[in-house]
């Protein structure tokens, strides 16, 4: 074989290789971009610990000037926001906090009143879940890239993100509401408060992939307002091995809340979860888990009910 057509062999290779390189480039690059929750960085929903405070830096916006921290505790009653800011421009005076859920919507916790560019207020509300949003917008429904901001809280050290709920059919991101993400699963309303003292016993029933499978949950009103959660999961040899099975409470407002899982390791007949909320009335179903998830996503679960 000639040395020219030996060359012409190794120029189409290269060319080949190139042109490959490329391709597997840009599809990667693709994929990045749809899994982005907001490309700015700005989401930093996280779920706060009961009768803990957590100090979250406050990051300015755009060219906004100033900096500043928010101490948040969580307890029985809701969730205390104590803000404290400095730095702002002179010509500031007034602002607007807003908690933002996991599915976006922005609930308005107050105006903020700055003087000499300083801000030291408090507020609550009784989300568990949310991100703080100072912003010069009086109204603001949703959050998202693009608004208007001039504080955004920080994700914290040692917490994780909530991720937002979002619904994609076409590459493109829409924002789910309340109302949509309570509809996912019809999970009913124990009706908490009127539990007695005593420990109230609750059973489940398990069907389609998970008959078989027995579980109870227990639920004692601490004090305070504190009410301990702990359910037990018995004949494990009848489900599935190597899910996670996750134990969630669904508040009135339809957001959930994760209280605890197992994993089905197929040595053991019985499991046990162990954990505690401040909802004063909430629903409570189990979903199997593929991965450890912070919103339920599998369409197999299971719900409580008063009567089962």
């Amino acid at each position: 074989m000639s040395k020219k057509i030996l060359l012409a062999l190794g120029t189409i290779l290269i060319l080949s290789v190139f042109s490959f390189a490329q391709t597997v480039t840009q599809t990667t690059t693709t994929t990045k971009k749809e899994v982005v929750q907001n490309p700015d960085g700005t989401w930093s929903v996280i779920e706060y610990p009961v009768n803990k405070e957590v100090v979250v830096q406050l990051n300015p916006g755009g060219s906004f000037k100033g900096t500043g921290t928010a101490h948040i505790i969580r307890s029985a009653d809701g969730t205390a926001v104590n803000l404290d800011l400095s730095g702002m421009p002179a010509d500031v005076n007034k602002m607007y906090v807003y908690a933002v859920n996991p599915s976006g919507t922005a609930s308005l916790l107050g105006p903020l009143d700055v003087v000499n560019g300083v801000a030291n207020q408090s507020f609550s509300t009784p989300l568990n879940q949310f991100m703080l949003v100072l912003s010069p917008l009086g109204e603001m429904n949703t959050f998202d890239t693009g608004t208007n901001y001039s504080y955004v809280s920080a994700l914290p050290a040692g917490y994780a993100v909530v991720p937002r709920a979002v619904t994609s059919t076409d590459g493109t991101k829409q924002t789910a509401s309340s109302a949509a993400m309570s509809s996912a699963y019809d999970v009913p309303m124990l009706n908490v408060p009127s539990f007695g003292d005593k420990t109230t016993e609750i059973r489940i029933n398990f069907k389609g992939d998970l008959a078989g499978l027995k579980g109870k949950a227990y639920i004692d009103k601490g004090k305070g307002g504190v009410h301990q959660v702990k359910m037990r999961f018995d004949d494990m040899n009848q489900a599935p091995k190597g899910k996670k099975f996750v134990l969630w409470a669904s508040s009135p407002d339809g957001t959930y809340v994760k209280l605890g899982q197992v994993i089905n390791s197929g040595n053991r007949e019985e499991s046990e979860i162990r954990s505690e909320t401040s909802l004063k009335d909430f629903g409570l179903f189990v979903t199997v888990e593929e991965k450890d998830v912070n919103q339920p996503t599998s369409t197999v679960y299971s719900v409580f009910g008063s009567g089962d």
